[in-house]
């Protein structure tokens, strides 16, 4: 058995010619072996039974050789992928599951049952080009760049990958090669395996943004170090795919869930901070922020796109006035545009953050400042924690709500920021608990944010409207302001019914 340890990326054919140069400045020596035509083919019952487990089956035929490949579930963090490997050569085009050592699939797999339903899925055939490097500090790494094709069902999709497998040695110089080489515009962290994408063009299941930010999958009995490895490799692969969906189909959500997910990463340091130093994450959130900045302008996007829909009740009002409208073309004119977007995920700085916040959870940086009392903080079990997170989140939330005094919709705008981070504490650890307790808590608390992000968008046309000598912009300004007043009114029913609820989590 072997266990790839290998970094993915993607690329564009403007940067294949470059690959050969970069490798060759960053290694002490290279071996440039000849480049192979791998026709493969992967296979699978009707049901899905192998997927279901999460193990790809593959042939692989080069030449006169064929060889057949299992790989069980592994991890996948960031770019990084690590999964257990079994390779066997075979004499026919078919794979034999009985071939293998019966040791090594998961307890209770009907073998022989799914070996006789087994039937070709989809095909991926591409010219790999293979470098073998070694690096000053004498660690040997391969490097392969494949070019050609996944097919499916007659359906086709272009593979452009480049991998990075440590053979030996640290993984230091892995990663060191990987910031060698995105520094390099046009190369970015790829989270999805070509058997990914194989199965979701053959089962025409394509890649669909979340429409929320959804729960971290906890064990009942993690510890709190566990938890913190969890919600931050669930806020990776959450930015990551939706950074892919992205360049599937560009839309505004879809970004907004890029940004849910730094954002649940970056609550995931605090929320942890018994363990987590801030030494140990200043750059992080550093870059954090310089990301959110880049992206701070999507919010507004969606306001805009909201405005103009002739779907949503304030598309007759805007038309009724042009200059609103006008102001409002003018502004969606100088959004980034879907180029623009795609270059910030291409650009060195941003996969850089990816890549140092791989490296920051598989080294477990965090561990660097710790002392006898974050240890034991770090083995105790989260859901012994859990409790006393809510409950500082529920008292503090409660003190920005008096009962006994009516809220206006400033209150509710600046409230925006410590509701969602008491419900990103509910996203982090809420899976611990009972899933209808937990949605009946949160729900009219979740009602209450989505209408403060409508407050926003109210108030945010009403800056529009400001300023502008026209008698039906003051109309429309009016408008909005009993819309608001409205809004509020219905909150603040929500709020009621809310405080009488009883926590999930006691």
């Amino acid at each position: 058995m072997d266990t790839e340890i290998e970094l993915k990326f993607l690329l564009s054919d403007n940067e294949v010619p470059l690959i050969p140069g970069l490798i060759t400045q960053f290694a002490k020596t290279v071996i440039n072996q000849p480049a192979r035509n791998l026709k493969n083919a992967y296979y699978d019952t009707p049901n899905r039974e192998l997927r279901a487990l999460d193990i790809g089956l593959r042939t692989r035929c080069c030449d006169n050789d064929c060889e057949q490949t299992i790989k069980l579930a592994g991890e996948v963090v960031g770019g990084l992928h690590q999964r257990p490997e079994y390779n066997l050569p075979i004499q026919s085009v078919k794979p034999d599951l009985m071939a293998f050592a019966p040791e090594i699939w998961p307890h209770a797999m009907q073998v022989s049952s799914i070996n006789e339903n087994l039937f070709p899925i989809f095909s991926t055939n591409f010219i790999r080009r293979t470098w073998l490097i070694e690096t000053e500090q004498g660690s040997k790494i391969e490097v392969v760049l494949d070019k050609g094709e996944v097919v499916a069902q007659g359906k086709v999709e272009p593979i452009s990958e480049l991998e990075i497998e440590l053979v030996e040695g640290t993984r230091d110089d892995l990663f060191l090669l990987a910031d060698h080489l995105i520094n390099m515009s046009g190369l970015r962290l790829g989270l999805y395996s070509k058997a990914a994408r194989g199965y979701r063009l053959a089962d025409s299941t394509p890649l669909k943004p979340n429409k929320f930010i959804g729960f971290v999958p906890l064990q009942p009995g993690a510890t709190q170090e566990q938890a913190l490895v969890a919600a931050v490799n669930y806020g990776i692969q959450f930015v990551q795919k939706h950074e892919q969906c992205y360049f599937d189909k560009p839309s505004l959500k879809t970004l907004k869930r890029v940004i849910d997910g730094i954002t649940l990463i970056r609550h995931t340091f605090r929320l942890f901070a018994d363990i987590v130093d801030k030494t140990t994450t200043e750059h992080l959130r550093s870059e954090f922020k310089w990301l959110l900045d880049e992206m701070v302008w999507v919010e507004n996007a969606i306001y805009l796109k909201t405005y103009t829909s002739k779907r949503h009740a304030y598309y007759k009002k805007i038309n009724s006035a042009p200059e609103l409208a006008q102001v409002i073309d003018d502004l969606k004119d100088v959004q980034p545009t879907a180029t623009d977007i795609e270059d910030l995920f291409h650009c060195p700085r941003y996969n850089r953050l990816i890549l140092t916040l791989t490296r920051w959870l598989v080294d477990k940086e965090w561990r660097q400042h710790w002392d006898q009392k974050a240890l034991n903080a770090a083995e105790q079990p989260v859901c012994d924690v859990a409790r006393g997170f809510f409950d500082s989140d529920w008292q503090n939330l409660k003190a920005q709500l008096p009962e006994n005094k009516a809220l206006t919709k400033t209150d509710y705008l600046r409230l925006r920021h410590q509701l969602e981070n008491t419900l990103l504490s509910g996203n982090c650890l809420g899976q611990l608990y009972d899933k209808e307790e937990r949605q009946e808590f949160r729900m009219p608390w979740i009602d209450i944010v989505y209408g403060i992000y409508e407050l926003d968008t109210l108030s945010y046309l009403m800056q529009l409207c400001q300023g502008q000598d026209s008698d039906s912009l003051q109309d429309i300004q009016s408008w909005l302001e009993k819309k608001a007043d409205f809004l509020v009114s219905a909150m603040e029913q929500s709020r009621d019914a809310s405080m009488n609820g009883l926590p999930y989590w006691r």
